[in-house]
Order: C-alpha cells, then sequence, then structure tokens
C-alpha cells in the first residue's frame, strides 16, 4: 500500500469522524443539565413540598434522558463507522487467511505485517475515533484473523472467539450487533464489543467475517466524571445483563458491580423511562433506600441503562 493510499485513507477516515462527532459534546449537555436544574431551582424557592419533590424529580429526568441521548448517539456513531469501513474493499477480503494456518497456534492470528492495508484501516480508526479501543476481524469459524493494535493479538489467551455472544449474534441476525460486558481476551479489561457481519454474494449469503471494536469504558468514565455531580448522587451506564460499563465516582469506576436486581434496570431494558425508590445493593452491602432516576439507551440490537442515584430527600 502506497503512502499517498494510507494518506488519503486516512484523511477519509478523520473526516468521516469529524462529521460524526459534531453532535452536542457533554460541556453541551452539563450545560443543558445545569440549565434545567436552574429553573427547578427557581421553582421550588417559592413551591410547596410536593410541587418540590415533582420540580426535583423532573429534573432527575432531564438529565438522565440527555445521558441517555448522548451514549446512544455515540454507540450508533461507532457502529456506523464500523459499518461504513466493513464494505471498503481492503476489509471485506481475507487475502491472507492461509497464513492462519501457520501462524494462528503462535502469532493468534495472521502476522503483524502480513494484510497491513486491513491493519492501516483499523489504525487509522483508533487514532481518529477514541470511544473504541481495539478493532478486529474474525473469520467465520470464530478464529481471529487479526486484532490492532498489534500488541492486543499478541497477548490473546484464545485463538478463537465463535463462543461471544457478540460473534454469535450478528451471524445469526445477518445484522449490527452491540455485545453486552465481557472481559476482553486479549486486555483483560472489561469492554463491550460492537460487530459488524461482512457477507458477499448476490443474495449475501457467503460469510466472509467479523469486523468489530471495543469500546473503551475508560473514556465513558471520563465523561460521567465531567458531571461534577453533587455528594451523595452517582450516574451510571449499566449494559443488557445490568453489569456496569461506566460510572460518575471516580473511587467505583473501576469495579465490577451489578444493578440487575434493580426494578428500575428492569424498567428501563424493557424500553420504559421513569423514576422508583429501592435499595441500592452496592459489593454485597445493602444501602439507605434511593430516588434512581432511569432510561433506556437503545442500539444495535441491544438495550443498555443510564441510572441516575441520589439520596432520598
Amino acid at each position: 500500500m502506497s503512502h499517498r493510499v494510507c494518506t488519503n485513507l486516512s484523511i477519509v477516515i478523520a473526516a468521516f469522524v469529524l462529521l460524526i462527532l459534531s453532535s452536542s459534546s457533554m460541556d453541551a449537555i452539563t450545560a443543558a443539565a445545569n440549565k434545567a436544574i436552574m429553573h427547578v431551582n427557581n421553582i421550588n424557592s417559592s413551591g410547596s413540598t410536593h410541587s418540590l419533590q415533582a420540580n426535583n424529580t423532573q429534573s432527575s429526568m432531564i438529565i438522565t434522558k440527555l445521558l441517555a441521548n448522548n451514549l446512544q448517539n455515540r454507540l450508533q456513531k461507532a457502529g456506523a463507522l464500523l459499518e461504513i469501513t466493513s464494505k471498503l474493499p481492503q476489509v471485506n477480503n481475507t487475502s491472507f487467511a492461509n497464513l492462519l494456518n501457520q501462524t494462528l497456534t503462535t502469532l493468534h492470528g495472521i502476522p503483524k505485517d502480513a494484510d497491513i492495508k486491513k491493519r492501516q484501516i483499523a489504525q487509522n480508526i483508533l487514532s481518529n475515533y477514541k470511544d473504541l479501543q481495539i478493532i478486529f476481524f474474525v473469520m467465520p469459524n470464530g478464529d481471529v484473523y487479526f486484532e490492532e493494535p498489534y500488541s492486543r493479538q499478541q497477548n490473546l489467551t484464545t485463538n478463537n472467539l465463535a463462543y461471544r455472544e457478540h460473534i454469535q449474534v450478528p451471524i445469526k441476525t445477518h445484522n449490527t450487533y452491540l455485545g453486552d460486558v465481557v472481559t476482553s481476551a486479549s486486555s483483560g479489561r472489561r469492554q463491550a464489543v460492537i460487530a459488524v457481519p461482512i457477507y458477499s454474494g448476490k443474495d449475501n449469503s457467503t460469510l466472509i467475517g467479523i469486523w468489530a471494536g471495543g469500546i473503551d469504558f475508560h473514556v465513558l468514565n471520563i465523561e460521567l466524571q465531567s458531571l461534577n455531580l453533587p455528594a451523595g448522587e452517582r450516574a451510571v451506564y449499566v449494559g443488557h445483563n445490568g453489569q456496569k460499563i461506566a460510572d460518575s465516582n471516580v473511587n467505583s469506576s473501576n469495579k465490577a458491580e451489578s444493578f440487575a436486581n434493580l426494578q428500575s434496570f428492569k424498567n428501563a431494558i424493557d424500553g420504559k423511562s421513569g423514576s422508583n425508590i429501592e435499595e441500592v445493593v452496592v459489593n454485597g452491602t445493602t444501602a439507605s433506600k434511593m430516588f434512581v432516576t432511569y432510561h433506556p439507551v437503545k442500539a444495535f440490537q441491544n438495550t443498555w441503562a443510564v441510572l441516575l442515584i441520589q439520596k432520598v430527600k
């Protein structure tokens, strides 16, 4: 691949990323949320106890909806980037698959210097779109073709990912799929994968492979923590099975937690938005009853949830 072709490809991907990132930033979301809170507080200053509670609920609903819309947009844009690049001729072929006969068990995929065009596209995506931490390609039988960064491929603890839900579902449905929280086989860290099946033939009947990207939870943690929520308040992104994805609490953001027992979470996964007062269990300890506002996040055949957890006033 010539330097000119690589440069042009980088420009195309960079331009696309700039386009899809043109929506509201977290600063804009924070400003909108603060404006809503200020408006509610102005009403509260002269209102009754009943209206005070109602307006606090309204404020929480606005914040939760803004966060849910932001997360949904980010997931949709990451998926769109993977879908568009999956159609590139450099991506939708496996010209070097024969090398796996010699290198799969030793290199966990093709060599570092093989299929440079596909690797270059993956590197360009990672350089320009920070919501993704890894790009990889999987063969129809689940064998790993390659991973970028290459250091992640070197650290793989398995050579076949056919057991993963984010590989099985897109093959079954022929559609892009947002997986749930898993422990990465190449980093040991928690991640969620957006996977795009690539088919060929007039009727798209022949599976070429899976083109996928892993979401960087650290970026989402930083995003939520930038809200600077008041003491006693906490916002979390939660996957379809109840596992925490990101947390506004910097002290617990890297801890694995489940919110599957909360009725608020169950309601959000069912596509509902609203609020409940219920006990929140964290790390096996039952906390005081909390006011939980929830909103669904729908993307690529899956539903996640945003929960805003506050002390009961």
